[in-house]
């Protein structure tokens, strides 16, 4: 699956929407990270657009965050964005915003994920070296436990992320936390 535009026009779109240096450093992380689970999990071929996928997914969200996702669509289709690229990226906001059920892999892990990888990168610049190298499951699955961190990090989301995924929540952390491992240096 090809995208039918090119990270260049991809990143220039996400800023035409977004000024606020925290939302363009997330989309970058979850472009990454969803590049990292697309070689990880057998769809390299993918690759580009699961990159794609991460890197707009909250296309919306800073000018219009009551209507994230719905708004979304609205401005995706109107810049002539492929409708597999809009599904894709407004199904994060599945029984939240919109009714788009996760289906495909690559859009059960930017469900599962997107929420995790916020709360991930909050218990790292908590630790002295600001980093997810030495992060371990366990650090992460404390600050988890308490509902006041990283409040904005939908635990009810994270977890049905991970129902969907098939996977437990150990796993689900544990994987993360190593695909945000492989792009740190790059954010």
């Amino acid at each position: 699956m090809l995208p039918d535009i090119d990270r260049e026009e991809a990143w220039k779109i996400l800023n035409d929407y977004n000024k606020d240096a925290f939302h363009l450093k997330h989309a970058q992380i979850m472009e990454k990270v969803m590049r990292y689970f697309a070689d990880e999990l057998g769809f390299s071929q993918e690759a580009d657009f699961w990159a794609l996928v991460g890197l707009l997914h909250d296309l919306d969200f800073e000018m219009f965050p009551e209507q994230h996702c719905v708004k979304q669509q609205e401005i995706m289709q109107n810049l002539g964005l492929d409708k597999k690229l809009i599904r894709a990226t407004v199904s994060h906001g599945y029984a939240l915003t919109v009714d788009i059920k996760p289906e495909h892999m690559m859009e059960k892990i930017l469900y599962a994920t997107d929420e995790l990888t916020g709360l991930i990168g909050a218990v790292a610049i908590m630790r002295p070296s600001k980093s997810v190298m030495d992060l371990e499951l366990r650090s992460v699955k404390k600050k988890y436990k308490n509902p006041n961190f990283a409040a904005g990090c939908s635990r009810e989301v994270i977890e049905r992320g991970a129902e969907m995924l098939g996977w437990d929540l150990d796993e689900l952390i544990t994987r993360t936390i190593q695909a945000m491992r492989s792009c740190e240096t790059d954010v």
